[in-house]
């Protein structure tokens, strides 16, 4: 199962190599049909401490690190990992997508 990634702004950092990030979602309300905001607070491990009060940062779900830490930060590093592992995975899909096509319109005709 892949890691979860969420994008929040860091609200505090006030602990040794742990910040806290503030993650907002936003829905529909199914019956009142009105935009919702939550907002939910997660605690992400800081290695560098590098990050300050008010950035935009990505955190990533991985083991406990303490009672309350299970997210930790993602570098710019691991960022750019991230969005090529995923540009690769979706030109193979589009490889297979285009292949499956062609295998579909040559069984047609």
């Amino acid at each position: 199962m892949p890691k979860r990634i969420l994008t929040g702004t860091v609200t505090s950092t006030q602990n040794a190599q742990t910040v806290t990030v503030s993650v907002e979602r936003r829905f529909k309300h199914p019956l009142l049909h009105k935009t919702v905001r939550k907002s939910k607070k997660y605690r992400a491990h800081d290695e560098t401490e590098q990050f300050q009060v008010g950035d935009s940062v990505r955190i990533r779900e991985c083991a406990p690190k303490s009672k309350t830490k299970r997210w930790e930060v993602m570098t710019a590093e691991a960022i750019a990992a991230y969005e090529a592992e995923r540009a690769e995975a979706a030109k193979r899909q589009q490889e297979e997508d285009a292949k499956r096509h062609a295998e579909h319109e040559a069984a047609a005709h």
